[in-house]
């Protein structure tokens, strides 16, 4: 048996989390796990978007590490600079002080930074990022929360970039919480509601003809298959040259993952892995991935994000001698938010879900939106903070 080895672990969400948890309950003594993470907190995601209407509040969805720490977990706090695969050492800069860089040397490291909102492609992004607000980061919620309960008139316009990006539904959920507001406000009828779609179709597929049947309902207007490509003061610009007037915009940027990783060779846009199943580096026995900068053929969601932290977790134990594995496929049932089409501050929601474990994957799906899984979605959610934050 190998004792006291050290793992390192970049990121303090679902799955960096999941991967530490996972280790400290299953290895014990036999690991030290240290996880690096930007912020003393971390905020839930799945549910973001219910800040808009106002049916969720920060304070459900925060949760500090000092209970993870309490069962073992070291947590540090800093932005990763970069990654050393031959000293075996992660370089990063200690947050919030950031007064000089420090190093976590490992023999094990597993990354889990998640995704970056990556704008710089999008012609005028640097100059006018800040007319832009979405609901996948704190903050950005508020200020499209604003927006959306102070317009009178106007347009508001909803970008998805091209797959694959975190949350597949989110932009339509955006786009229906926005319909509900202003129905709810009594302005809906001087507000063009647009989502435009890099895909071709409203994501996740499994409930795009469900989306669209509620879109035509709301009489919100959808564009597929064309890509944002500038952003001006009151405007946007599709790459086959239609300029739209926005007076609140809701552009969800193209997703990438952390540069560090491409920089340390362990992938391009994503870190490569040898397989779902196996998330080593192809390059290197001991660097894994786990969560959305994974390139895994599944999409970016909270349920793979863990799934695929225990399958990292397994690949450590396994090597580590620990008989025990943690049992785990690749399947997930879901919730996706639609509003309540008739301006109720009581979202709907519809529920789907991919099993992975048969080819092709077998989708399931309700189409009927119901307040009820709205609420089974908040008790998912709840249910991930108290497993892997202690409360």
């Amino acid at each position: 048996m190998v004792a006291g080895k050290r793992v390192v672990v970049i990121g303090g969400g679902i799955a960096g989390m999941g991967v530490a948890k996972a280790l400290v309950e299953k290895a014990g003594g036999q690991v030290e796990v240290t996880v690096v993470t930007k912020d003393p907190f971390y905020m839930a995601g799945p549910s973001r978007p219910l800040i808009l209407t106002g049916e969720q509040k920060y304070e459900r969805i925060i949760r500090g590490y000092e209970e993870a720490a309490a069962k073992g977990i070291r947590v540090v706090y800093g932005l990763v600079d970069r990654i050393d695969p031959a000293e075996r050492k992660v370089h990063y800069t200690e947050a919030p002080t950031k007064a000089g860089e420090s190093v976590l040397e490992y023999d094990y490291l597993v990354v889990a930074p998640g995704v970056v909102f990556d704008g710089s492609e999008i012609e005028g992004y640097d100059k006018y990022w800040y007319k832009n607000a979405t609901v996948y980061e704190p903050g950005r919620v508020d200020v499209l929360k604003k927006r959306l309960w102070s317009i009178t008139e106007g347009t508001v316009v909803v970008y998805a970039p091209p797959m694959p990006y975190r949350c597949a539904p989110a932009p339509s959920e955006t786009t229906l919480l926005a319909h509900t507001i202003l129905a709810h406000r009594g302005v809906r009828g001087k507000v063009r509601v647009i989502h435009v779609d890099a895909n071709d179709k409203p994501q996740p597929p499994v409930i795009a003809d469900v989306i669209k049947n509620l879109y035509e309902q709301a009489g919100i207007e959808l564009i597929t298959s064309r890509k944002l490509v500038e952003i001006g003061p009151d405007y946007i610009v599709l790459d086959d040259g239609e300029k739209i007037n926005y007076t609140i915009l809701a552009a969800l940027e193209p997703n990438r993952a952390p540069k560090f990783i491409a920089e340390a060779g362990l992938g391009d846009k994503w870190f490569e892995v040898r397989s779902p199943q196996d998330l080593r580096s192809p390059k290197y026995d001991d660097i894994l991935a786990a969560g959305d900068a994974a390139k895994l053929p599944f999409p970016k969601n909270q349920e793979i994000a863990y799934e695929s932290a225990l399958y990292a977790a397994n690949k450590i134990l396994e090597d580590l001698g620990v008989g025990e594995r943690i049992p785990v496929q690749y399947a997930f049932l879901g919730w996706a938010y639609v509003g309540n089409l008739a301006g109720k501050l009581e979202t709907e929601s519809v529920k789907f879900g991919l099993n992975f474990t048969t080819k092709p994957p077998k989708p399931s799906k309700d189409p009927e939106p119901k307040k009820d899984y709205t609420k089974a979605k908040d008790e998912w959610e709840q249910a991930y903070l108290r497993n892997l934050f202690g409360y």
